[in-house]
This record gives structure tokens, sequence and C-alpha cells, in this order.
């Protein structure tokens, strides 16, 4: 179903040049001459590859029709992460390269999202935030305030992510799956 660059969503799986993707982002671009465009990052699902697409704001993507099923995350098995259908208890697994970044996320237990396209599953939806600890991060510099950039840190499962400057080692965090961004302080803590 072609839909409008407009309405495309970070999320979608869509064909572009002939390739299964998923939109990781997306960035209207208004250059001082010529036409504004919308500048998509996705990943190749088949091949786990990232990929660029430059379109005009007026232009159409297609976007493919998914099923989704609910799944809990048992473990993993090297390179592959078995899934049990919560509904006929049925288990699968799903290579690693199909959930990319998303894999230094899954917690043992942890209920997903399954996407499909006619029954081949291309893609898992994480809950929205996801609790990690801090493992490494810069410590505060004196003087420095809290209007200042973020810092880099490394969480327990392996992720980067930036963090502001009153966090540290140690500290839980909780972190947006969706963008892979720091969310707030966890409220365990």
């Amino acid at each position: 179903m072609k839909i409008d660059i407009n309405q495309i969503r970070v999320g979608m799986i869509v064909e572009s040049k002939g390739k299964r993707c998923v939109v990781l982002k997306k960035d209207s671009v208004k250059p001082g001459k010529g036409r504004s465009y919308m500048q998509l990052e996705m990943r190749d699902l088949d091949s786990g590859n990232k990929v660029m697409d430059s379109i005009a704001t007026n232009g159409t993507i297609e976007k493919l029709e998914t099923s989704s099923k609910e799944a809990q995350f048992l473990y993993a098995e090297g390179d592959n992460r078995v899934f049990m259908d919560t509904e006929d208890y049925e288990q699968f697994s799903l290579s690693k390269t199909i959930l990319g970044e998303k894999d230094l996320f899954l917690q043992e237990g942890m209920n997903v999202s399954i996407q499909a396209i006619e029954d081949d599953p291309i893609d898992v939806i994480l809950p929205k935030t996801v609790e990690a600890i801090v493992a490494e991060t810069e410590g505060v510099v004196k003087g420095q305030t809290a209007a200042s950039s973020n810092k880099p840190a490394i969480l327990d499962n392996g992720a980067r992510v930036m963090v502001p400057p009153f966090i540290q080692t140690g500290d839980e965090i909780v972190v947006n799956t969706e963008d892979l961004t720091y969310s707030s302080r966890s409220k365990k803590a």
C-alpha cells in the first residue's frame, strides 16, 4: 500500500529500492535551494545493514502489510533468540541480526510484539522503556552546570547511551527503546 512520505513513522516496515526495511529515523530536510525531502535511516530486514534513502516530500513509499503477535522472550542460544508465542505456547527462534540494537535490551521473561510479513518474522517491538544499570560513565567535573551537554555511558548490557551529568556508575536508569535514549532515573533507586 503506497503512503505519502509525510505519513511515515519510526518503526514502520517499508519497501525501499526493492528491499524490506524498518524505519529507524526520519528527518525532514529543507535545503536553501531545491526541493525539501525526507531523509530516512532504515535497517534492511534481510541483511541487517543500515540503509539511507532520500525521498521528496511530495513522494510516496510502499508500506508493507504486517501482522503482529505477542510473544515472550525466553533465552539466547548462540546467535538466535528463543521466544514463546503467548497464545499457543509454541517456541520459535529469531536471528540476532533481525533484532539489531534491540537485542541488547531483551530480558528473560520480557513480553514483546513480533511483526511478521506472511508469517515470516521480521521485527521485534520492545516495551517502550526498559530499566538498565550504568556500568561505566565519566565522573562529574566540578563547576560543570546541570544545563551542560550529556555524557556517554555504557550500560550493563553493553549498550551506549548519552546520560545527564548527574548520572553516576551504578545508577539504575530508564531507557527509551524506540530511539535508545536516556529517559529518567529508575523509580526503584
